[in-house]
């Protein structure tokens, strides 16, 4: 039996199989849980077919976390797949203008494109909560993806700034939600090379980086550590665990020059 054994779990962000969120929902349902999935725009067709190629399949939805209406409607097309709540949900969006907002132009992003990385990568994680907080089972887990924010990196920018974000919201998510019993965690991943990754202007530095310097070595091309990581936090083994970062980067964060 698996330790997301008879669990509901939505996993969102899914674009295609290099994603953490394609890993993260294969291991969940290796691991026994019923999965939904979640893309959205021109992204859905491909998330699709790789849902597709999954086994079992889990269904894809279109979520736009930046619409009301989609937040509104995501509980009732949730209990079209669901019975018994939902146990976990996994954030996994992200998005900062590449042109404008990451790539070396810190200092001349506009407010426009700031407002929208912090929308779309940040406070998103507490608008999706929210919205599925109805059906949350006491027990349940939210968790989220970032690129560790307590230090600046090459190209990341704003982007960095709204994991940074993303991070403390979590933590107000652990505070306020702690009483229904749910918990909020992040996971730090190392470098991957998804296609939100190769957005970045520069981001093969990031990889370069990490051969250098993780003590336990990286293997950018797979994210099956990081989503390991993630369903833990999802599963019953981590009952008081809350408001907290887990890096899963081979170690770099750990270690200085």
């Amino acid at each position: 039996m698996g330790i997301l054994e008879g669990k509901n779990i939505l996993v969102t962000g899914l674009t295609m199989n290099t994603s953490i969120a394609h890993s993260v929902a294969a291991i969940a349902q290796q691991e026994g849980a019923s999965v939904v999935v979640s893309s959205m725009g021109r992204a859905m067709s491909l998330a699709k077919r790789v849902a597709g190629r999954m086994q079992p399949s889990p269904p894809v939805i279109e979520l736009d976390v930046t619409d009301p209406a989609h937040l509104e409607a995501l509980p009732e097309a949730l209990k079209e797949h669901f019975n018994g709540g939902l146990d976990g949900v996994v954030h996994s969006i992200a998005y900062a203008n590449p042109d404008t907002a990451l790539g070396g132009k810190f200092l001349e992003t506009g407010w426009e494109d700031v407002a929208q990385s912090l929308h779309v990568s940040a406070y998103s994680l507490k608008s999706l909560t929210m919205a599925v907080h109805p059906l949350l089972n006491r027990g349940a887990g939210i968790v989220g993806l970032t690129f560790d924010a307590t230090v600046s990196w090459p190209s990341y920018d704003w982007m960095g700034v709204s994991k940074s974000a993303l991070e403390s919201t979590s933590r107000y998510l652990a505070r306020y939600l702690g009483a229904d019993g749910i918990r909020s965690n992040i996971v730090a991943a190392g470098p991957i090379d998804s296609v939100a990754k190769k957005a970045i202007p520069g981001s093969h530095t990031f990889n370069e980086i990490w051969a250098e310097r993780a003590p336990l070595g990286w293997d950018a091309a797979d994210g099956t550590a990081t989503a390991r990581a993630v369903v833990a936090l999802l599963s019953d083994w981590f009952p008081a665990t809350t408001g907290e970062i887990v890096h899963v980067d081979g170690g770099l964060h750990a270690t200085g020059a």
